[in-house]
C-alpha cells in the first residue's frame, strides 16, 4: 500500500507542477514538486522507497521534457536514497533538520542533474549556483509545509469530530 501512495502522489506533483506551468506561463519553474515528494517518501518509508521514487518521478520527467531520458531519473533517485539514508542516520523530525535535508537533497540533484548534462556537452547553464540556491530554498520551504500538512491530517477528522461535539455541550448546557 506505501508504494500505490508514493506513486500517487509522484503523479499529483507531476500533474500539479504541469498545472501551475501552464497557469504561469513559463516551463521553468523554481521548484520541483517531484523532488519534493521523493525525498518526503524517503524520510517516511526509507531509502529503498526514495530510491525508487526518485527513480520513477525523474524517469517522467526526463519523458514529459525534452531532455535526455535518465539524467533526471538517476539525479533524483540518488537525492532520494541519500535522504533516505540521513533520515535513518539522523533525528529529522523538525523543522530545521528537514529544511536543511530538503536543501541538501536538491543540492545532490541539481549538481548530478547539472554535471551530467555538462560533461556530455549537451547544455551549459547560465548561472547555476542561483538557480540551485533559489531552487533548494523554495523546495525546503514545500517540503517542510508538506510535512507539516501529512502530520496535520492523520487526526483531523477525529479532532474536528471532538470538537463539535464540545460546540453542542456547551450550546445545550
Amino acid at each position: 500500500m506505501k508504494i500505490v501512495r508514493a506513486m500517487v502522489g509522484v503523479v499529483l506533483a507531476l500533474v500539479l507542477q504541469s498545472m501551475i506551468g501552464q497557469a504561469t506561463g513559463t516551463v521553468r519553474l523554481p521548484f520541483d514538486l517531484a523532488l519534493v515528494w521523493t525525498v518526503a517518501v524517503a524520510l517516511l518509508y526509507g531509502r529503498v522507497y526514495g530510491l525508487l521514487v526518485g527513480s520513477v518521478a525523474g524517469l517522467a520527467q526526463d519523458a514529459l521534457s525534452a531532455g535526455v531520458l535518465g539524467i533526471g531519473g538517476l539525479a533524483t533517485s540518488l537525492a532520494g536514497f541519500l535522504a533516505g539514508w540521513a533520515g535513518t542516520q539522523f533525528i529529522v523530525t523538525q523543522s530545521l533538520p528537514r529544511f536543511l535535508l530538503y536543501l541538501g537533497a536538491t543540492a545532490v540533484h541539481g549538481f548530478v542533474f547539472m554535471g551530467l548534462y555538462y560533461l556530455l556537452g549537451l547544455r551549459v547553464f547560465e548561472q547555476p549556483y542561483v538557480e540551485l540556491v533559489t531552487l533548494g530554498l523554495v523546495n525546503s520551504a514545500f517540503g517542510v509545509t508538506l510535512f507539516w500538512l501529512i502530520e496535520l491530517l492523520p487526526g483531523l477528522p477525529e479532532r474536528w469530530r471532538v470538537s463539535r461535539e464540545r460546540r453542542r455541550k456547551v450550546r445545550y448546557h
